[in-house]
């Protein structure tokens, strides 16, 4: 970016030193200083997904769910399969209840795929069994 560490150090509001505790890979540098530092430099990823509606809807299929990067809607789906094989509980709990009992993680499961750029089509997130760990 042709940028002196001055220039660094004052864009991203830390010191010329440690631009340069930085550069040489030194390990006692912040962590605030080194994500300032990587976000002037325009090498932090800014997405997100929340999931701040509660609602879902079931099919045959599975569970679609909702979540949000910013104002941008996120369609994500969770398999049928995927509940059946990892979160029934033994047959305990059926599709719906399954997902309800175990939605924070489904939807960390989610969140992972969707900022790992693993999107199917029309830019959905679609969890499948061989999905989770």
């Amino acid at each position: 970016m042709n940028l002196t560490q001055r220039q660094l150090a004052a864009l991203a509001k830390v010191s010329a030193p440690t631009i340069s505790r930085f550069e040489q890979n030194a390990k006692d540098i912040q962590l605030s200083s080194a994500l300032a530092i990587l976000g002037v430099l325009g090498m932090t990823d800014k997405r997100t997904l929340v999931f701040t509606d509660p609602a879902s809807s079931y099919d045959s299929r599975g569970v679609t769910f909702w979540g949000e990067d910013g104002v941008k809607p996120i369609r994500c789906r969770i398999s049928r399969e995927a509940l059946d094989d990892h979160f029934s509980e033994g047959d305990k709990l059926r599709p719906e209840a399954a997902f309800k009992k175990h939605r924070p993680a489904i939807e960390a499961l989610a969140r992972r795929k969707y900022l790992l750029g693993q999107l199917e089509s029309e830019n959905t997130v679609v969890i499948a069994t061989q999905d989770v760990a």
